[in-house]
C-alpha cells in the first residue's frame, strides 16, 4: 500500500485504536491544528516554542498564533529559536494582548521595528543559541507546548527534517525543545504509517501529530546573508582572512572551523579550500549552520565530518539526507556553555561577521546603526568564546555608516573573546592576544591598530547623529551564561 496518507484521508486515522489481535496501538494523529490546540488546553500565560529552520519560509508559527488569537487567549510567551521576516505581522498579536513576552535569538524587519518602537510592555530577551539551550535545560525557561514543523513524520511522531516535500534539514534547535517541553506537537506535510526512518525526533517525546497541506517554503531557507558574495570589497576581506589563517598555521591535518553567515565569512571557505588542497590537509570537521560550500568540501574529501545544527541552503539539506558523515546535532551539543564538551569548544577557528565593532573589539550583531532591532545573536558569542581563534570580518564602512567605531550601540559578543578584525582597510589584532601579534609580526603580516581603523572610518564618513532613545527598555541581551550583557532602549 501507499504509505503516504493524503490530507483528505487523515480523518480516518484521527486518534483511532487499531486492533492487531494481540496488541492495541494508538495513533497520535489529530485532524487539524484547531483540534490539537483544543486537546492541549492551552491557557493564558503559557509559553509556546517554535524553531526557525525554515527561516524566511516559516509558515507554522503564524498559523498557530492566528488560532490562539481567534480563541481569545492572552498573555502568551513565545519562545522561538529565532524570528525572521516571515513573522512581520506578529505585531498584531502583541496589540491584541495574545503575546506579552518574547524570548528569541533574532528580531528583524517589521517586527524588529515594532519592538524597537516600544510596542511590547515586557523587554524581549535576546539569547544566543547556546544560551537558549542552557536556559531550557537548566529550567530557567519552561516550555508548555513545543510546536515542531517536521517535513516527515509517521503516525506516532517519529520524524525528521530531510524527507518529504518541504525539507528543511537539521532540526537542531527543535531537538532541545522536544526533550524539555511539557507537550510536543509534530506538524508535518508528509505523514506515513511506516516508521519514519531514520528519525531525528523519536516518538516517545511526541504527544500529538498533525498533518497540514504545507508546513514551510523550502526555497526560502536560503537568505541573502547565506549567499557567497561577488562583492569585490568582501572578496578582498575574505582573501585577507584566509591569509591570516595560513599565517597562523591553523590549516593543519584534523583542524576544525566554522564560518558565519556574512558574505565575507562565507567566501573565506573558498580560499581555505585552495590552501587545503595545496597543503594536502583534511579538516576533521566543519561546524554550525552548514552551507553548500561546506558540503562541497566534504564531498571532495577535504572535510571528514559536518556537524550540523541548521541547514543554510538546500544543498546542505540534501547532503544531510545522503552523506553518512553529515551529522545532525542539537543546540546544546553545539554551544551550551554548561556543557564543557560542546562543539564550539573544539573549534580551531571561527570566522564571523559584524554589524558594528568598536575600539574594545565588542561586536554588535543585533541592532542597526539607527538602534532598531535588525539582526540575531545566533551562535556569535558562543563560537567566539569557544574557539581558539575568533576572526571577525567587516567592511570599514557600509554606505555612509562606519562599521568600525568608537563604541557599538549594543554588545552581543564581548571584545575579550574576539581576537582579530579583518577589514578592507587593514587587519587589527586584539592586544589581549599578544601570542597572535607576535606570530603575525614575525611573518611580516601587515597590521594596523583598532584605533587606526576607527580614525580611518571617521575620515571617510562623518560621525552619525546620536540615536535618540526613550527611557523604556525594549530588550535585554543575555550573554551565553545567562548574565545580562546589555540592554536595548526604545528608539524615538
Amino acid at each position: 500500500m501507499d504509505n503516504k496518507f493524503s490530507y483528505e484521508e487523515l480523518i480516518d486515522i484521527k486518534g483511532t485504536y487499531v486492533d492487531t489481535g494481540k496488541v492495541k496501538k494508538t495513533s497520535k494523529v489529530i485532524d487539524n491544528l484547531e483540534y490539537v490546540i483544543d486537546a492541549l488546553e492551552i491557557k493564558n500565560g503559557m509559553t509556546i516554542s517554535f524553531h526557525h529552520h525554515f527561516r524566511n519560509g516559516d509558515i507554522l508559527a503564524n498559523m498557530i498564533l492566528e488560532i490562539l488569537d481567534k480563541n481569545k487567549l492572552k498573555g502568551i510567551t513565545i519562545f522561538p529559536s529565532s524570528l525572521t521576516s516571515a513573522h512581520d505581522h506578529f505585531g498584531k498579536f502583541i496589540r491584541s494582548g495574545l503575546i506579552t513576552r518574547i524570548c528569541t535569538s533574532g528580531l528583524r524587519d517589521k517586527l524588529g521595528e515594532d519592538i524597537s518602537s516600544g510596542i511590547l510592555d515586557v523587554p524581549v530577551v535576546i539569547r544566543s543559541h547556546g544560551g537558549r539551550a542552557r536556559a531550557i535545560e537548566s529550567g530557567e525557561e519552561k516550555i508548555d507546548v513545543a510546536f515542531i514543523a517536521a517535513p516527515h513524520s509517521d503516525i506516532h511522531g517519529n520524524a525528521n527534517g530531510f524527507e518529504g516535500v518541504s525539507p528543511c534539514g537539521s532540526l537542531g534547535y527543535a531537538l532541545v525543545d522536544i526533550k524539555h517541553a511539557d507537550k510536543v506537537v509534530v506538524v508535518t506535510d508528509r505523514l506515513t504509517d511506516e516508521i519514519a526512518l531514520p528519525f531525528s525526533i523519536p516518538a516517545y517525546y511526541v504527544d500529538y501529530v498533525v498533518a497540514i497541506e504545507k508546513i514551510g517554503i523550502k526555497e526560502k531557507i536560503m537568505s541573502g546573508a547565506t549567499r557567497l558574495t561577488k562583492n569585490p570589497k568582501e572578496l578582498l576581506i575574505a582573501k585577507r582572512t584566509a591569509e591570516i589563517i595560513e599565517a597562523l598555521d591553523i590549516i593543519q591535518e584534523n583542524f576544525s572551523f566554522q564560518t558565519g553567515s556574512g558574505g565575507s565569512s562565507l567566501a573565506v571557505t573558498k580560499f581555505m579550500r585552495e590552501a587545503m588542497i595545496e597543503k594536502k590537509v583534511v579538516a576533521d570537521f566543519a561546524l554550525g549552520g552548514i552551507t553548500g560550500h561546506m558540503v562541497r568540501l566534504h564531498e571532495e574529501g577535504l572535510v571528514r565530518k559536518l556537524l550540523d545544527v541548521q541547514c543554510f541552503d538546500l544543498d546542505a539539506v540534501y547532503s544531510l539526507k545522503n552523506n553518512i558523515r553529515h551529522f545532525e546535532i542539537d543546540a546544546s551539543f553545539y554551544a551550551n556553555p554548561n556543557n564543557p564538551g560542546c562543539a564550539v569548544n573544539r573549534l580551531d577557528v571561527v570566522i564571523l561577521s559584524a554589524l558594528e565593532i568598536d575600539r574594545n573589539f565588542d561586536v554588535n550583531v543585533i541592532t542597526g546603526s539607527d538602534g532598531v532591532l535588525r539582526g540575531a545573536s545566533g551562535g556569535h558569542c558562543d563560537t567566539a568564546a569557544g574557539s581558539k581563534v575568533c576572526i571577525v570580518t567587516a567592511p570599514l564602512v557600509r554606505g555612509r555608516i562606519a562599521t568600525v567605531k568608537d563604541k557599538v550601540l549594543n554588545i552581543v559578543t564581548p571584545g575579550s573573546t574576539v581576537d582579530i578584525l579583518v577589514t578592507d582597510h587593514g587587519t587589527a589584532v586584539n592586544p589581549l592576544r599578544q601570542d597572535i601579534l607576535d606570530i603575525l609580526k614575525e611573518k611580516n603580516t601587515p597590521l594596523v591598530s583598532i584605533n587606526d581603523l576607527v580614525e580611518m572610518a571617521e575620515k571617510i564618513v562623518k560621525k552619525p547623529e546620536p540615536v535618540i532613545y526613550g527611557d523604556k527598555i525594549v530588550g535585554v541581551i543575555e550573554y551565553r551564561d545567562g548574565s545580562i550583557i546589555d540592554t536595548i532602549k526604545q528608539v524615538i
